[in-house]
């Protein structure tokens, strides 16, 4: 394989800093050894400089985010996981969009080559940066073998369906605390999302009295978060926009039933192992919560499919396609 170096930089507990980790276990690059935040707006400078002055006889780098050099010297593959900050306005600010065009567009045009998760990113990154498709190359995300349907179930005393979220907007908690309510269904059922509350949330569950029936679990580490799904009912997923969607085959992994979205790339990840609605409707998200609590076989058929979905995506296979990227340069 032709050396590369690694931005070992977004290793983390984010969706990029896991896929980060992943492919470091695996590829074992050499560390690219920089400091310094890879997002900050200074980065395609110190990239350059450094990639100029420091970086040695390095014949390509790879970065497993989406920071590029503002001049290329060398083989340069990065990583765009989708554009949510340039489709999603509630992401985006006149500096990331400033960014983007200026940068990013030009990186993709540069790069030797540009790697994605989906192929509803390879088509949108394509598009959008006005470059032949085949120099985007989706090389997919995978599932960790730790998230399999015999992990130990977080047993709270009380049954509940699961958010694997965030706070921010496009993750579209707002109409899923609506058609939780809307949905009817038992009051002793709670609606569990990871990660702390904040202010707009807390507004709106005290306005929908939900109070009693929203949990939030705080950070939780990683190693808990399979046990986490197998506890659940369900997992709620219907975010308005994802690059790829890791929860959701997290969630098929662990055996439990999904809905989500049938738009972006979420249709292409479930396959026909989920429910599918459409995100912007509140009564389609309480019907599916609805089904998913009263149809047992409807439940069984879902966890089914979704164990076999899940096993089309493995660390391994992305790891063997970048290698491959590599290979030929």
């Amino acid at each position: 394989m032709v050396m590369v170096k690694f931005d070992s930089r977004w290793i983390g507990e984010h969706g990029i800093g896991r896929f980060a980790r992943e492919i470091d276990q695996r590829l074992n690059f050499p560390s690219l050894n920089m400091n310094g935040n890879p997002s900050s707006p200074l980065e395609p400078l110190r990239l350059f400089l450094f990639m100029l002055f420091q970086i040695g006889k390095v014949k390509a780098v790879f970065s497993p985010g989406y920071n590029a050099p503002l001049f290329f010297l060398r083989p340069y593959i990065f990583t765009i996981h989708d554009l949510n900050h340039i489709d999603r306005p509630e992401n985006s600010s006149v500096m990331k969009r400033l960014y983007y065009r200026l940068i990013m567009r030009r990186a993709c045009i540069k790069a030797y080559r540009v790697l994605t998760v989906s192929e509803f990113s390879r088509n949108r990154i394509a598009t959008w940066a006005g470059i032949d498709i085949d120099k985007v190359i989706n090389v997919g995300n995978g599932v960790d073998g730790n998230y399999h349907p015999d992990a130990t179930p977080w047993n709270p005393g009380y049954k509940y369906f699961l958010c694997v979220s965030n706070r921010k907007a496009h993750k579209n908690e707002i109409r899923v605390l609506e058609a939780f309510l809307l949905s009817k269904i038992d009051v002793n059922v709670r609606l569990v999302f990871t990660g702390n509350e904040n202010e707009s949330i807390r507004r709106q569950i005290e306005a929908l009295n939900l109070s009693k029936r929203v949990v939030f679990t705080g950070r939780v580490p990683e190693e808990n978060l399979p046990g986490l799904y197998t506890g659940s009912l369900a997992l709620l997923f219907p975010s308005l926009y994802e690059g790829f969607g890791l929860p959701v085959i997290e969630a098929m992994a662990c055996g439990i039933p999904v809905l989500t979205s049938n738009t972006t790339c979420l249709p292409e990840i479930s396959g026909d192992a989920a429910i599918l609605v459409d995100p912007e409707s509140v009564s389609e998200i309480a019907g599916g919560i609805r089904d998913l609590f009263y149809n047992q076989k409807l439940r069984i058929d879902m966890r089914d499919k979704g164990i076999v979905q899940a096993k089309i995506f493995s660390w391994d296979k992305t790891a063997e396609k970048i290698k491959s990227v590599i290979d030929n340069i």
